[in-house]
């Protein structure tokens, strides 16, 4: 017999297809994952890999579903500390006089850590094994994520106006490319220029990312398109759309993730997946700040990559992929006014090999394939809201919420072991929240 690290017996295992136009939605009935130096050896029928391997890490999840660990392909965790602090606005009033005023009040180094680390205990405990942030210091939650064992992509941020993290573009820029030369060698770090939005970063700047971006070859993430407000002012201040700005600045690239893109006409849908532009979609945060709706059944019959994100605790108010993945389901059924639009198994690719592909990662996460890398999250489809069972993939997107988590492994490091976090300090971690809660609190009074 073949002695391996973890063999992992499940009720399901659901690998997700490559194909994103016609994801299956198989689910392998009663087989095992086999986890060898942090990748998947095999995936085989249990009563096989009973018979060929064996470990001193045996799993037996009788009444789970294996699937890839999901992809939060949007969000600013270290606004995790900012949950709640504005809430029931439209997006524009929601930053500048509430967002944008807390931050410079607030944000340093020990707001991004404690933030970080919160948002990264929310994450791993709903299943999600990576994340692609945009925020102030991103050396400082690449240090929280490494600590924790998650995967991430740090953005690298870059704003028109000075911050506490720099104060014009040159700064931004010269920061940006030592954060990534500080963590290029970090096996779970990775780094994507992060220019804000088009509405706060001007053409030089872009210019300089578009180059830089190809140099390091690294993506490029950006807020694009997300209310009607923008295209109003950007239309009043240059005559252009702001995809228009961005293709003639050469942006619109397959490194693009641009994250909203609830205001698309026709042609600039087909401009987007002719020019392999990966489509971040936002479904709540959308939602509840009323900036419109991602076409998504129009982007994908186009044949545009849609990956899926939260957006942060500050608009959303939550970190739940789950819910993501519901609504983005749900939403696209409506908005299209077809009940075929974006399927269970469609909605899981996206929260899953979506987001692998949007950020160049796909060879090495995304699905449950020999050879991955063994990021990987165990769904308990036992309890009372999940039964009976007739199609795993569907509960997962339907019915199923992110408490039914039970475990969670990072490159085959067990990282959430039967609802407990094994490398994060859950105490301490809520202990530091509620003293920025106090202190948050009392000056605002």
């Amino acid at each position: 017999m073949q002695q391996v690290d973890t063999v992992i017996h499940a009720r399901w295992v659901i690998p997700v297809e490559s194909n994103a136009q016609e994801p299956s939605g198989q689910a392998l009935d009663c087989h095992a994952v086999i986890i060898d130096h942090g990748r998947i050896e095999a995936i085989v029928p249990s009563d096989e890999a009973r018979q060929l391997y064996q470990s001193d890490e045996i799993v037996e999840l009788v009444n789970h579903a294996l699937i890839p660990g999901l992809i939060n392909a949007h969000t600013h965790v270290a606004m995790n500390l900012f949950r709640g602090i504005a809430d029931d606005l439209p997006l524009l009033a929601w930053l500048n006089q509430h967002v944008w005023p807390a931050e410079q009040k607030w944000v340093d180094k020990n707001f991004v850590h404690d933030g970080s680390m919160l948002a990264i205990a929310e994450m791993l405990r709903g299943g999600t094994t990576c994340f692609n942030d945009m925020y102030f210091f991103p050396d400082i939650t690449a240090q929280a994520a490494i600590s924790a064992g998650i995967r991430c992509s740090l953005g690298l941020i870059m704003i028109d106006f000075p911050t506490i993290w720099a104060q014009n573009a040159d700064e931004y820029l010269s920061k940006g490319i030592a954060v990534h030369d500080e963590f290029k060698s970090a096996p779970l770090i990775s780094t994507a220029f992060a220019p804000h939005s088009p509405y706060t970063v001007s053409d030089e700047p872009l210019t300089k990312i578009r180059t830089y971006a190809d140099e390091l070859d690294i993506p490029i993430h950006m807020h694009i398109h997300e209310t009607a407000d923008e295209i109003t002012q950007a239309i009043n201040h240059n005559g252009k759309r702001p995809l228009q700005r961005l293709y003639e600045l050469d942006l619109l690239t397959p490194r693009l993730l641009a994250a909203h893109m609830t205001q698309l006409s026709h042609d600039e849908i087909t401009l987007c997946a002719e020019q392999g532009v990966h489509i971040v979609h936002c479904p709540e945060s959308n939602l509840k700040l009323a900036s419109g709706f991602c076409p998504v059944a129009r982007l994908l019959n186009a044949g545009a990559n849609i990956a899926i994100g939260t957006d942060s605790a500050a608009s959303n108010n939550d970190l739940d992929m789950f819910g993501e993945m519901r609504s983005a389901a749900l939403l696209a059924k409506g908005v299209a006014n077809d009940a075929s639009a974006l399927p269970a198994a469609q909605a899981l690719y996206c929260a899953t090999m979506g987001g692998a592909k949007a950020l160049a990662m796909d060879n090495e996460i995304g699905s449950l394939r020999v050879g991955k890398a063994a990021d990987i999250t165990a769904v308990d489809l036992s309890t009372l809201e999940t039964q009976p069972v007739f199609d795993p993939v569907s509960h997962l997107v339907y019915c199923a919420g992110r408490h039914q988590v039970s475990d969670v492994w990072v490159k085959g490091r067990r990282l959430l072991n039967q609802r407990q976090l094994i490398q994060m300090d859950v105490a301490a971690i809520a202990q530091r929240c509620q003293q920025w809660q106090e202190k948050i609190l009392a000056n605002q009074v």
